[in-house]
């Protein structure tokens, strides 16, 4: 389906997930007609899909507030000076400022109670400035990185209308998801309108996932993730002030502020594509062995290796240290897999065991000790 190759829906919330990878399952649809408000016409949850992918935008800035309520206990580090670290938008609610001209051209600036974070991408420069240390990473990249034109050219067996392709690719997914529209939704004081994603899977613990659709841009302006039975969402991020003009080139200048230390990077020697690159189910881990997915859909399970030693002893540091540390309050479990700690939140659970293996997933506890048994 070239039309999603090579203009991707999601490529819209790129702001979005500049603060946080949200993943989720496919979707379907019925071709249900979304009941917005007065002053914005039906359409169907197919044709929303065609407006995000022809959604057409020079820039845009705003505010975003990102909440998570994953049912986590406390974790050291995550809130008062800390909170302006990109480590710590896993719990609690956090705000973010974001400016957007172009691929090659956005800002983010997250705002902590006592200091600011920012990642700067101004041309081929790419600045990450952490107020807490006064630290500045700095990166001179490629000029093409982050430049894809759309050459127009499509692929082989792929020639069809961009309604054609929403419909194909709705349907393909419909065993895993059912997607239905709701009563437009306002966002940022702005008419939205929104589609709901009920997984088909009952073995996971998402409830929903429902998106938000700018009327007027067909920009996703808001991603909220519900536990089941739950009323309000495990997650959300979402714009509170939203203004779809470009902004100023001034904003994407930075200069490292004074006495700030500056770190050179070298810039990355590959694409990240073709043989070289490593995804999720190739990566290698601990033991020779590689992290690979278990089931399918809403209720597939992670299981990757995590180096080093999961003790939590004072020889670590950084955030494997932190993770270990946090683990041995959580519960200990054990089963035919081996043993280690639980943590079981609203809309995940994670076991890490005591070999060093971690598996997670939108699942209960026992498909984890299922996956982590498995062949």
């Amino acid at each position: 389906m070239t039309v999603f190759a090579r203009r991707p829906a999601l490529r819209w919330l790129a702001p979005l997930a500049a603060v946080a990878l949200l993943t989720t399952a496919g979707s379907i649809v019925n071709s249900l007609t979304a009941t917005a408000r007065e002053s914005l016409p039906p359409r169907s949850a197919a044709q929303l899909l065609v407006d995000v992918q022809q959604a057409r935008l020079d820039g845009l800035s705003g505010t975003i507030v990102q909440t998570s309520d994953l049912g986590l206990p406390a974790l050291p580090g995550v809130a008062g000076n800390s909170s302006s670290e990109f480590s710590s938008l896993v719990s609690g609610s956090h705000t973010m400022r974001v400016w957007y001209a172009g691929p090659q051209h956005v800002r983010l600036a997250l705002l902590g109670q006592f200091g600011e974070s920012d990642l700067v991408r101004n041309g081929t420069d790419l600045w990450a400035w952490s107020s807490k240390n006064n630290t500045v990473n700095h990166m001179t990249l490629p000029a093409d990185a982050g430049s894809h034109p759309d050459t127009g050219t499509p692929s082989p067996g792929a020639a069809m209308t961009p309604q054609q392709a929403a419909d194909k690719a709705l349907k393909a997914i419909d065993p895993t998801t059912a997607v239905s529209t709701d009563s437009s939704a306002v966002v940022a004081g702005r008419t939205a309108y929104q589609l709901v994603l009920t997984p088909r899977d009952q073995n996971t613990l998402v409830g929903s996932v429902r998106i938000a659709i700018d009327g007027a841009t067909h920009i996703p302006t808001r991603v909220q993730v519900f536990a089941k039975g739950a009323s309000s969402p495990a997650f959300e991020v979402g714009f509170t002030s939203f203004d779809p003009s470009t902004p100023a080139s001034s904003v994407f200048g930075f200069n490292p502020p004074p006495g700030a230390t500056v770190t050179e990077h070298a810039a990355p020697t590959g694409s990240g594509q073709g043989s070289g690159d490593q995804g999720a189910g190739s990566a290698p881990a601990q033991g020779g062995q590689k992290a690979h997915v278990v089931g399918t859909g809403w209720s597939s399970v992670l299981v990757a290796s995590v180096p080093g030693d999961t003790s939590g002893s004072s020889s670590q540091s950084g955030s494997l240290g932190t993770l270990s540390s946090t683990l041995k309050t959580l519960p200990r479990v054990s089963g035919s897999w081996g043993s280690g700690h639980l943590l079981e939140g609203t809309a995940f659970s994670a076991v890490l065991t005591d070999d060093g293996r971690l598996a997670i997933g939108a699942v209960p506890a026992a498909s984890l000790y299922d996956a982590l048994s498995a062949p």
